[in-house]
């Protein structure tokens, strides 16, 4: 099954996303540069995270978050885990989802968007069976399906499905109820940590596909 469009997704959600972007950065820039001198002073700098991720048709773009990670290295000049370098501060901002705000300026940019699944690593890629790389049928998104049924606390077998069940049914009325209950997730600190991590096991492929 592919991917078609409808009118919500083909006139209104892109513009629907550059204006409750852009205002969101208007009302919360002071709450951002609050946090981007915090994590100066805590983490050192650089203070923002890049990373290229696969979005629209698995199109790689460059991802902006906030550093909530040391790069502290072993002996041999090799990181150590990420649950080594998560710092007490780092978790913080990951549970209020702070660390997330620079992702504001993807969206703007035509990247992201508000709603969609969460873009992942480059590397996930070939990883994917065909039913799980529909996720790339759309913009990937600040927030989805899978962040509020779960989010890291869930199998990626599980996300993935949500992923895809969004693909399949992305509309107005679908995108307001994931920010409604996407707030209610950040609020209550839901689905942080995954049951045996801090962040998210590594996706090494499923076993069927």
């Amino acid at each position: 099954m592919s991917h078609k469009m409808g009118l919500y997704e083909k006139y209104i959600k892109r513009p629907l996303d550059i204006v409750c972007a852009a205002s969101a950065l208007a009302v919360l820039s002071p709450v951002m540069a609050v946090t981007a001198v915090l994590v100066r002073t805590k983490l050192g700098s650089p203070v923002l995270f890049v990373q290229k991720r696969p979005g629209l048709n698995a199109k790689v773009f460059r991802l902006y978050k906030f550093r909530t990670m040391t790069d502290k290295r072993d002996r041999k000049g090799a990181l150590l885990p990420d649950d080594k370098r998560l710092t007490p501060f780092g978790k913080k901002l990951r549970s209020t989802s702070l660390d997330e705000l620079p992702e504001l300026f993807n969206i703007l940019a035509g990247d992201m968007s508000i709603v969609g699944p969460r873009p992942l690593l480059v590397r996930y890629l070939p990883r994917y069976n065909k039913h799980q790389a529909r996720r790339h049928e759309v913009r990937p998104g600040f927030t989805g399906l899978a962040q509020i049924h779960g989010r890291n606390a869930i199998s990626w077998e599980e996300k993935f499905d949500w992923d895809v069940k969004y693909v399949d049914s992305v509309s107005f009325l679908g995108d307001v109820r994931i920010i409604l209950a996407t707030v209610k997730t950040v609020l209550k600190k839901e689905g942080i940590n995954s049951e045996t991590s801090s962040t998210m096991e590594e996706f090494m492929g499923s076993d069927k596909d």
